[in-house]
Protein backbone atom coordinates (compact mmCIF):
# COMPACT_ATOMS: atom_id res chain seq x y z
CA UNK A 1 0.00 0.00 0.00
CA UNK A 2 0.67 3.43 -0.66
CA UNK A 3 1.20 6.18 2.52
CA UNK A 4 -0.94 7.87 3.55
CA UNK A 5 -0.72 12.02 2.96
CA UNK A 6 -1.58 14.02 6.05
CA UNK A 7 -1.92 17.67 4.65
CA UNK A 8 -0.97 19.35 7.88
CA UNK A 9 2.00 17.68 8.87
CA UNK A 10 2.52 19.80 12.44
CA UNK A 11 -1.04 19.03 13.05
CA UNK A 12 -0.68 15.00 12.26
CA UNK A 13 2.46 15.07 14.51
CA UNK A 14 1.00 16.72 17.64
CA UNK A 15 -1.29 14.24 17.37
CA UNK A 16 1.38 11.51 17.03
CA UNK A 17 -0.15 10.16 13.72
CA UNK A 18 3.25 9.94 11.23
CA UNK A 19 4.67 7.06 10.32
CA UNK A 20 8.50 7.03 10.04
CA UNK A 21 9.07 4.23 7.40
CA UNK A 22 5.21 4.93 5.41
CA UNK A 23 4.84 1.35 3.82
CA UNK A 24 2.63 -0.94 4.70
CA UNK A 25 3.62 -3.87 2.78
CA UNK A 26 7.20 -4.35 1.37
CA UNK A 27 9.06 -6.71 0.11
CA UNK A 28 12.40 -8.19 1.66
CA UNK A 29 14.75 -10.94 1.48
CA UNK A 30 14.30 -13.81 3.60
CA UNK A 31 16.30 -16.76 3.69
CA UNK A 32 17.20 -15.84 0.11
CA UNK A 33 13.82 -15.84 -1.14
CA UNK A 34 11.43 -12.81 -1.70
CA UNK A 35 8.96 -12.07 0.53
CA UNK A 36 6.16 -9.77 1.42
CA UNK A 37 6.62 -8.32 4.88
CA UNK A 38 3.53 -6.71 6.66
CA UNK A 39 4.18 -3.95 8.72
CA UNK A 40 3.37 -5.15 12.12
CA UNK A 41 1.12 -1.92 13.47
CA UNK A 42 -1.34 -3.38 10.48
CA UNK A 43 -4.22 -4.99 11.25
CA UNK A 44 -6.74 -7.25 9.53
CA UNK A 45 -9.80 -6.09 8.56
CA UNK A 46 -11.22 -9.17 10.69
CA UNK A 47 -9.13 -8.68 13.82
CA UNK A 48 -11.02 -4.97 13.99
CA UNK A 49 -14.48 -7.11 13.17
CA UNK A 50 -13.77 -9.50 16.16
CA UNK A 51 -12.28 -7.14 18.33
CA UNK A 52 -8.83 -9.12 18.98
CA UNK A 53 -6.51 -5.99 17.66
CA UNK A 54 -3.11 -5.90 19.36
CA UNK A 55 -1.69 -2.86 21.47
CA UNK A 56 -0.77 0.63 19.50
CA UNK A 57 -1.92 -0.60 15.95
CA UNK A 58 -1.73 1.78 12.73
CA UNK A 59 -4.41 4.86 13.33
CA UNK A 60 -5.00 4.89 9.63
CA UNK A 61 -6.03 1.44 9.03
CA UNK A 62 -7.81 0.92 12.20
CA UNK A 63 -10.30 4.18 11.61
CA UNK A 64 -10.76 2.64 7.94
CA UNK A 65 -11.35 -1.00 9.06
CA UNK A 66 -13.74 0.53 11.67
CA UNK A 67 -15.32 2.25 9.31
CA UNK A 68 -16.37 -0.40 7.41
CA UNK A 69 -17.46 -3.14 9.94
CA UNK A 70 -20.07 0.04 11.45
CA UNK A 71 -23.44 -0.34 10.60
CA UNK A 72 -23.19 3.30 9.39
CA UNK A 73 -19.81 5.22 8.37
CA UNK A 74 -18.92 8.28 7.03
CA UNK A 75 -15.59 8.95 4.41
CA UNK A 76 -14.64 11.38 2.21
CA UNK A 77 -14.81 10.63 -1.82
CA UNK A 78 -11.06 9.99 -2.17
CA UNK A 79 -11.10 7.58 0.40
CA UNK A 80 -14.64 5.90 -0.69
CA UNK A 81 -14.17 5.86 -4.17
CA UNK A 82 -10.58 4.37 -4.30
CA UNK A 83 -12.24 1.52 -2.36
CA UNK A 84 -14.93 1.36 -4.88
CA UNK A 85 -12.54 1.31 -7.61
CA UNK A 86 -9.76 -0.92 -6.46
CA UNK A 87 -10.55 -2.74 -3.53
CA UNK A 88 -14.35 -3.39 -4.00
CA UNK A 89 -13.67 -7.58 -4.32
CA UNK A 90 -11.66 -7.54 -1.03
CA UNK A 91 -14.43 -5.63 1.18
CA UNK A 92 -17.04 -6.99 -1.15
CA UNK A 93 -18.91 -8.24 2.29
CA UNK A 94 -18.63 -4.79 4.27
CA UNK A 95 -19.90 -2.68 0.69
CA UNK A 96 -23.22 -4.64 1.35
CA UNK A 97 -24.90 -1.30 2.60
CA UNK A 98 -28.65 -0.64 2.00
CA UNK A 99 -28.38 3.08 1.13
CA UNK A 100 -25.70 5.85 0.75
CA UNK A 101 -25.69 9.27 0.99
CA UNK A 102 -23.41 11.41 -1.04
CA UNK A 103 -23.50 15.13 0.50
CA UNK A 104 -21.76 17.93 -2.26
CA UNK A 105 -23.38 16.50 -4.83
CA UNK A 106 -22.54 18.66 -7.72
CA UNK A 107 -18.75 17.79 -7.36
CA UNK A 108 -19.53 14.48 -7.80
CA UNK A 109 -18.01 14.35 -11.44
CA UNK A 110 -14.57 16.37 -10.51
CA UNK A 111 -14.39 13.44 -7.68
CA UNK A 112 -14.68 10.63 -10.44
CA UNK A 113 -13.00 12.65 -13.39
CA UNK A 114 -9.72 11.46 -10.42
CA UNK A 115 -10.17 7.79 -10.74
CA UNK A 116 -10.46 8.37 -14.58
CA UNK A 117 -8.19 10.67 -16.10
CA UNK A 118 -4.47 10.35 -15.79
CA UNK A 119 -1.35 12.78 -15.77
CA UNK A 120 2.08 12.27 -17.20
CA UNK A 121 4.78 14.44 -15.98
CA UNK A 122 7.92 15.45 -17.47
CA UNK A 123 9.89 13.24 -14.38
CA UNK A 124 8.47 10.11 -15.51
CA UNK A 125 9.20 10.44 -19.03
CA UNK A 126 12.85 11.42 -18.06
CA UNK A 127 12.87 8.36 -15.54
CA UNK A 128 12.31 6.19 -18.59
CA UNK A 129 14.54 7.71 -20.71
CA UNK A 130 12.17 8.72 -23.57
CA UNK A 131 12.97 12.11 -25.40
CA UNK A 132 9.62 13.78 -25.13
CA UNK A 133 10.52 15.78 -28.21
CA UNK A 134 9.51 12.76 -30.11
CA UNK A 135 5.81 13.06 -29.14
CA UNK A 136 2.88 15.60 -30.18
CA UNK A 137 1.58 16.84 -26.80
CA UNK A 138 -1.62 17.30 -28.96
CA UNK A 139 -2.65 14.26 -30.41
CA UNK A 140 -3.72 11.55 -28.48
CA UNK A 141 -2.52 8.68 -30.50
CA UNK A 142 0.79 9.75 -29.68
CA UNK A 143 -0.09 9.82 -25.88
CA UNK A 144 -1.65 6.48 -26.20
CA UNK A 145 2.49 5.68 -27.78
CA UNK A 146 3.78 7.49 -25.31
CA UNK A 147 2.21 5.72 -21.98
CA UNK A 148 3.05 2.32 -24.11
CA UNK A 149 6.74 3.57 -24.51
CA UNK A 150 6.60 4.25 -20.87
CA UNK A 151 4.76 0.82 -19.71
CA UNK A 152 7.53 -1.23 -22.15
CA UNK A 153 10.65 1.03 -20.24
CA UNK A 154 9.42 0.62 -17.09
CA UNK A 155 9.28 -3.33 -17.29
CA UNK A 156 12.78 -3.88 -18.94
CA UNK A 157 14.08 -1.19 -15.75
CA UNK A 158 12.51 -3.77 -13.56
CA UNK A 159 13.96 -6.16 -15.50
CA UNK A 160 17.65 -5.53 -15.56
CA UNK A 161 17.67 -4.47 -11.75
CA UNK A 162 15.98 -7.72 -10.85
CA UNK A 163 19.06 -9.62 -12.59
CA UNK A 164 21.60 -7.20 -11.74
CA UNK A 165 23.98 -9.03 -9.45
CA UNK A 166 23.53 -5.84 -7.09
CA UNK A 167 20.04 -6.51 -6.13
CA UNK A 168 20.89 -10.77 -6.14
CA UNK A 169 23.01 -9.19 -3.00
CA UNK A 170 21.42 -6.43 -1.97
CA UNK A 171 18.06 -6.39 -3.04
CA UNK A 172 16.24 -2.84 -3.20
CA UNK A 173 12.48 -3.96 -2.73
CA UNK A 174 10.94 -0.59 -2.28
CA UNK A 175 12.46 0.40 -5.41
CA UNK A 176 11.22 -2.44 -7.32
CA UNK A 177 7.27 -1.63 -6.11
CA UNK A 178 7.69 2.13 -6.87
CA UNK A 179 8.68 0.77 -10.00
CA UNK A 180 6.09 -1.63 -10.68
CA UNK A 181 3.38 0.92 -9.62
CA UNK A 182 4.26 3.30 -12.09
CA UNK A 183 4.65 1.01 -14.57
CA UNK A 184 0.90 -0.34 -13.81
CA UNK A 185 -0.76 2.85 -14.14
CA UNK A 186 0.84 3.49 -17.40
CA UNK A 187 -0.15 0.31 -18.97
CA UNK A 188 -3.82 1.01 -17.58
CA UNK A 189 -3.72 4.09 -19.05
CA UNK A 190 -3.78 2.55 -22.40
CA UNK A 191 -6.31 0.43 -21.74
CA UNK A 192 -8.00 3.25 -20.93
CA UNK A 193 -8.04 5.39 -23.76
CA UNK A 194 -8.33 2.28 -26.01
CA UNK A 195 -11.71 1.29 -24.17
CA UNK A 196 -13.29 4.14 -25.80
CA UNK A 197 -10.72 6.44 -27.63
CA UNK A 198 -13.57 9.19 -28.71
CA UNK A 199 -14.48 10.01 -25.23
CA UNK A 200 -10.97 11.22 -24.08
CA UNK A 201 -9.36 14.17 -24.78
CA UNK A 202 -5.45 15.46 -24.27
CA UNK A 203 -5.16 19.09 -22.75
CA UNK A 204 -2.78 21.47 -24.07
CA UNK A 205 1.06 20.31 -22.02
CA UNK A 206 1.84 22.53 -19.26
CA UNK A 207 5.32 23.95 -20.04
CA UNK A 208 7.89 25.83 -17.67
CA UNK A 209 9.04 29.03 -18.16
CA UNK A 210 11.77 28.15 -20.68
CA UNK A 211 9.47 26.40 -22.80
CA UNK A 212 9.93 22.90 -21.59
CA UNK A 213 7.19 20.10 -21.30
CA UNK A 214 6.52 19.52 -17.52
CA UNK A 215 3.07 17.78 -17.73
CA UNK A 216 0.29 16.83 -19.72
CA UNK A 217 -3.41 15.47 -18.77
CA UNK A 218 -6.13 13.23 -20.24
CA UNK A 219 -9.43 13.52 -19.32
CA UNK A 220 -12.48 11.63 -20.25
CA UNK A 221 -15.30 14.02 -21.63
CA UNK A 222 -18.18 11.97 -20.31
CA UNK A 223 -17.92 10.08 -16.64
CA UNK A 224 -21.14 9.15 -17.10
CA UNK A 225 -20.08 5.47 -18.01
CA UNK A 226 -18.15 5.11 -15.04
CA UNK A 227 -20.10 7.05 -12.43
CA UNK A 228 -21.90 3.65 -12.10
CA UNK A 229 -19.61 1.59 -10.42
CA UNK A 230 -19.51 4.26 -7.60
CA UNK A 231 -23.05 4.09 -6.90
CA UNK A 232 -23.47 0.19 -6.00
CA UNK A 233 -26.39 0.14 -3.17
CA UNK A 234 -29.86 0.06 -3.69
CA UNK A 235 -30.39 3.13 -3.06
CA UNK A 236 -28.29 6.40 -3.39
CA UNK A 237 -29.44 10.00 -2.22
CA UNK A 238 -27.62 13.13 -3.29
CA UNK A 239 -27.66 16.28 -1.58
CA UNK A 240 -26.59 19.80 -2.99
CA UNK A 241 -28.26 23.25 -2.80
CA UNK A 242 -27.73 23.89 -6.51
CA UNK A 243 -27.95 20.62 -8.19
CA UNK A 244 -29.90 20.57 -11.16
CA UNK A 245 -32.17 17.28 -11.82
CA UNK A 246 -31.74 17.29 -16.06
CA UNK A 247 -28.06 17.73 -15.92
CA UNK A 248 -26.82 16.12 -12.84
CA UNK A 249 -28.57 12.57 -14.22
CA UNK A 250 -27.11 13.43 -17.79
CA UNK A 251 -23.69 13.68 -16.03
CA UNK A 252 -24.37 10.99 -14.00
CA UNK A 253 -25.40 8.46 -16.39
CA UNK A 254 -28.91 8.19 -14.19
CA UNK A 255 -32.19 7.67 -16.23
CA UNK A 256 -34.70 10.70 -14.78
CA UNK A 257 -37.71 8.38 -14.34
CA UNK A 258 -35.35 6.38 -11.92
CA UNK A 259 -34.71 9.28 -10.10
CA UNK A 260 -37.14 11.47 -7.34
CA UNK A 261 -36.13 14.92 -7.08
CA UNK A 262 -36.70 17.03 -4.24
CA UNK A 263 -36.50 20.69 -5.18
CA UNK A 264 -37.12 23.36 -1.29
CA UNK A 265 -40.00 25.57 -2.19
CA UNK A 266 -38.60 28.05 -0.24
CA UNK A 267 -35.01 28.36 1.88
CA UNK A 268 -35.34 28.93 5.32
CA UNK A 269 -33.41 31.45 5.83
CA UNK A 270 -34.95 34.84 5.86
CA UNK A 271 -34.72 36.95 2.72
CA UNK A 272 -32.98 40.11 4.99
CA UNK A 273 -30.30 37.83 5.81
CA UNK A 274 -29.22 37.10 2.86
CA UNK A 275 -30.04 40.10 0.18
CA UNK A 276 -28.26 39.85 -3.22
CA UNK A 277 -27.47 42.87 -4.94
CA UNK A 278 -26.95 42.74 -8.38
CA UNK A 279 -24.62 45.60 -9.42
CA UNK A 280 -24.14 45.12 -13.21
CA UNK A 281 -21.15 47.66 -12.65
CA UNK A 282 -19.06 45.90 -15.87
CA UNK A 283 -19.24 43.14 -17.86
CA UNK A 284 -15.78 41.11 -17.45
CA UNK A 285 -13.97 38.38 -19.85
CA UNK A 286 -10.97 37.94 -21.49
CA UNK A 287 -11.60 41.30 -23.53
CA UNK A 288 -12.34 43.32 -21.19
CA UNK A 289 -10.58 46.75 -21.39
CA UNK A 290 -8.16 47.92 -18.31
CA UNK A 291 -11.07 50.51 -17.83
CA UNK A 292 -13.77 48.39 -17.22
CA UNK A 293 -11.40 46.01 -14.53
CA UNK A 294 -10.62 49.19 -12.88
CA UNK A 295 -14.09 50.67 -12.56
CA UNK A 296 -14.91 47.09 -10.81
CA UNK A 297 -12.28 46.99 -8.57
CA UNK A 298 -13.21 50.55 -7.18
CA UNK A 299 -16.75 49.54 -6.55
CA UNK A 300 -14.70 46.87 -4.21
CA UNK A 301 -13.41 49.58 -2.86
CA UNK A 302 -16.27 51.83 -2.43
CA UNK A 303 -18.05 48.65 -0.58
CA UNK A 304 -15.08 47.81 1.54
CA UNK A 305 -15.27 51.16 3.11
CA UNK A 306 -18.99 50.79 3.65
CA UNK A 307 -17.90 47.62 5.29
CA UNK A 308 -14.62 49.55 7.65
CA UNK A 309 -15.67 47.89 10.26
CA UNK A 310 -16.99 44.23 9.18
CA UNK A 311 -14.92 40.63 8.07
CA UNK A 312 -15.64 39.76 4.13
CA UNK A 313 -15.03 37.34 1.14
CA UNK A 314 -14.58 38.55 -2.46
CA UNK A 315 -14.69 35.95 -5.09
CA UNK A 316 -12.94 36.12 -8.05
CA UNK A 317 -12.07 33.90 -11.39
CA UNK A 318 -8.70 33.34 -11.45
CA UNK A 319 -5.31 33.97 -9.06
CA UNK A 320 -4.32 36.52 -11.88
CA UNK A 321 -7.72 38.94 -11.16
CA UNK A 322 -6.59 38.43 -7.37
CA UNK A 323 -3.64 39.94 -7.84
CA UNK A 324 -5.09 42.82 -10.36
CA UNK A 325 -7.77 43.56 -7.66
CA UNK A 326 -4.54 44.00 -5.17
CA UNK A 327 -2.55 46.53 -7.37
CA UNK A 328 -5.82 48.59 -7.74
CA UNK A 329 -6.93 48.98 -4.12
CA UNK A 330 -6.66 51.74 -2.22
CA UNK A 331 -3.82 51.35 0.29
CA UNK A 332 -6.07 51.20 3.38
CA UNK A 333 -8.22 48.86 2.13
CA UNK A 334 -5.21 46.51 0.53
CA UNK A 335 -3.77 46.21 3.79
CA UNK A 336 -7.36 44.41 5.10
CA UNK A 337 -6.82 41.70 2.33
CA UNK A 338 -5.29 38.25 2.92
CA UNK A 339 -4.96 35.93 -0.45
CA UNK A 340 -6.56 32.73 0.26
CA UNK A 341 -6.38 29.98 -1.96
CA UNK A 342 -5.82 25.98 -1.57
CA UNK A 343 -1.99 26.49 -1.73
CA UNK A 344 -0.68 29.46 -0.75
CA UNK A 345 2.99 30.46 -1.64
CA UNK A 346 3.82 31.26 1.68
CA UNK A 347 2.88 27.37 2.43
CA UNK A 348 0.63 28.19 5.08
CA UNK A 349 -2.69 25.66 4.30
CA UNK A 350 -6.16 27.13 3.58
CA UNK A 351 -7.07 26.74 7.28
CA UNK A 352 -4.23 28.24 8.57
CA UNK A 353 -5.22 31.82 6.36
CA UNK A 354 -8.52 31.35 7.69
CA UNK A 355 -7.65 31.04 11.13
CA UNK A 356 -5.51 34.06 11.01
CA UNK A 357 -8.60 35.89 9.27
CA UNK A 358 -10.40 35.18 12.42
CA UNK A 359 -8.24 37.22 14.60
CA UNK A 360 -8.53 40.21 12.20
CA UNK A 361 -11.53 42.68 12.85
CA UNK A 362 -11.58 43.66 9.58
CA UNK A 363 -10.09 41.38 7.69
CA UNK A 364 -11.43 40.36 4.19
CA UNK A 365 -10.48 37.00 2.33
CA UNK A 366 -9.59 36.97 -1.70
CA UNK A 367 -9.67 34.44 -3.13
CA UNK A 368 -10.98 32.69 -6.55
CA UNK A 369 -10.88 28.96 -4.82
CA UNK A 370 -13.46 29.61 -1.76
CA UNK A 371 -16.49 29.28 -3.97
CA UNK A 372 -17.44 26.44 -1.79
CA UNK A 373 -16.45 24.08 0.60
CA UNK A 374 -15.86 27.21 3.24
CA UNK A 375 -17.81 27.67 6.60
CA UNK A 376 -17.63 31.79 7.09
CA UNK A 377 -20.46 31.82 9.66
CA UNK A 378 -21.48 34.85 11.79
CA UNK A 379 -18.83 37.50 12.12
CA UNK A 380 -16.45 35.31 9.99
CA UNK A 381 -17.67 37.59 7.17
CA UNK A 382 -20.50 39.96 7.06
CA UNK A 383 -20.32 41.00 3.53
CA UNK A 384 -19.50 39.07 0.55
CA UNK A 385 -18.27 40.62 -3.25
CA UNK A 386 -18.49 38.35 -6.72
CA UNK A 387 -16.16 40.26 -8.78
CA UNK A 388 -16.25 37.84 -11.63
CA UNK A 389 -18.43 35.31 -13.09
CA UNK A 390 -16.28 32.02 -12.62
CA UNK A 391 -16.75 30.39 -15.66
CA UNK A 392 -14.60 27.07 -16.29
CA UNK A 393 -11.56 27.52 -18.14
CA UNK A 394 -12.52 27.96 -22.14
CA UNK A 395 -9.12 27.27 -22.65
CA UNK A 396 -9.05 23.46 -21.86
CA UNK A 397 -9.72 21.59 -24.42
CA UNK A 398 -12.08 19.03 -22.15
CA UNK A 399 -14.27 22.56 -21.12
CA UNK A 400 -14.57 22.89 -24.89
CA UNK A 401 -15.21 19.20 -25.62
CA UNK A 402 -17.83 19.56 -22.96
CA UNK A 403 -19.67 21.94 -24.15
CA UNK A 404 -20.48 20.71 -27.84
CA UNK A 405 -21.49 17.28 -26.35
CA UNK A 406 -23.43 18.55 -23.44
CA UNK A 407 -24.75 22.62 -24.23
CA UNK A 408 -26.06 23.45 -20.98
CA UNK A 409 -22.90 21.88 -19.20
CA UNK A 410 -20.86 24.98 -19.45
CA UNK A 411 -24.04 27.32 -17.69
CA UNK A 412 -24.65 24.31 -15.15
CA UNK A 413 -21.06 24.56 -13.53
CA UNK A 414 -21.04 28.62 -14.08
CA UNK A 415 -24.67 28.94 -12.20
CA UNK A 416 -23.43 25.93 -9.21
CA UNK A 417 -20.28 27.98 -8.29
CA UNK A 418 -22.29 31.31 -8.48
CA UNK A 419 -25.04 29.93 -5.93
CA UNK A 420 -22.35 28.04 -3.88
CA UNK A 421 -20.32 31.45 -3.58
CA UNK A 422 -23.88 33.25 -2.23
CA UNK A 423 -24.09 30.24 0.45
CA UNK A 424 -20.34 31.13 2.28
CA UNK A 425 -21.17 33.62 4.56
CA UNK A 426 -24.59 32.93 5.70
CA UNK A 427 -24.59 29.11 7.76
CA UNK A 428 -27.57 29.63 10.24
CA UNK A 429 -31.09 30.70 10.59
CA UNK A 430 -29.46 33.69 12.62
CA UNK A 431 -26.61 34.25 10.51
CA UNK A 432 -26.51 37.37 8.06
CA UNK A 433 -24.38 39.25 5.35
CA UNK A 434 -24.59 41.32 1.92
CA UNK A 435 -23.79 39.92 -1.42
CA UNK A 436 -22.86 42.20 -4.06
CA UNK A 437 -22.35 40.88 -7.86
CA UNK A 438 -20.21 43.30 -9.79
CA UNK A 439 -20.01 41.39 -13.32
CA UNK A 440 -23.19 41.95 -15.70
CA UNK A 441 -22.23 39.03 -17.42
CA UNK A 442 -23.86 36.94 -14.21
CA UNK A 443 -27.64 38.09 -15.98
CA UNK A 444 -26.98 35.73 -19.21
CA UNK A 445 -26.11 32.69 -16.58
CA UNK A 446 -29.05 33.41 -14.64
CA UNK A 447 -31.34 34.00 -18.20
CA UNK A 448 -29.80 30.76 -19.92
CA UNK A 449 -29.79 28.16 -16.54
CA UNK A 450 -33.23 30.09 -15.36
CA UNK A 451 -34.57 26.35 -15.42
CA UNK A 452 -31.66 25.31 -13.06
CA UNK A 453 -32.16 27.13 -10.58
CA UNK A 454 -33.53 25.65 -7.23
CA UNK A 455 -36.44 27.51 -6.04
CA UNK A 456 -35.14 27.95 -2.74
CA UNK A 457 -32.97 31.23 -4.43
CA UNK A 458 -35.82 32.51 -6.81
CA UNK A 459 -36.68 34.94 -3.52
CA UNK A 460 -33.51 36.51 -3.64
CA UNK A 461 -33.09 36.53 -6.82
CA UNK A 462 -36.40 38.46 -7.98
CA UNK A 463 -37.82 35.59 -9.89
CA UNK A 464 -41.54 33.96 -10.08
CA UNK A 465 -42.15 30.65 -8.88
CA UNK A 466 -45.73 30.88 -10.91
Amino acid sequence: MESEKVDNERRAMRWGLTCDKGECQERISKNGKEVFEVCKFKPTIKQVEDNTVDSNPCHYYMQKYDALVSKHSLWNYHAFFTIMKFNKKLFEEYLDRKITVFDEAHKIEDQIIQFVGFDIFSGQVEECNLNSEKYDFTDLDSMIKLTDDMAYSYAKKIKDIKESPAFQNDPDYELITGLERRHDRSAQAKIDIMSDKDNFVVNDPIKDLNGNFRTISVKPIDVSKFANSFFETEYQLFMSATIDKSSFCENMGLQKDDVAFVDTQKSPFSIDHRTVNLLNIKRLSYGSTEEDEIEVIKTIDRIMDEHSNERGLILTSSIPRCQKIIRYLSPKNTSRIRLCHSKNKDGKTQDEVISEHASDPTGVLLSSSLWEGVDLKDDLSRFQIIAKVPYPNYTEKRTRAKMNKFPLWYTSQTLTKILQGFGRSIRSDDDWAKTYVLDTAVNNVFFKGQQMIPKAYYDVLGMDDN
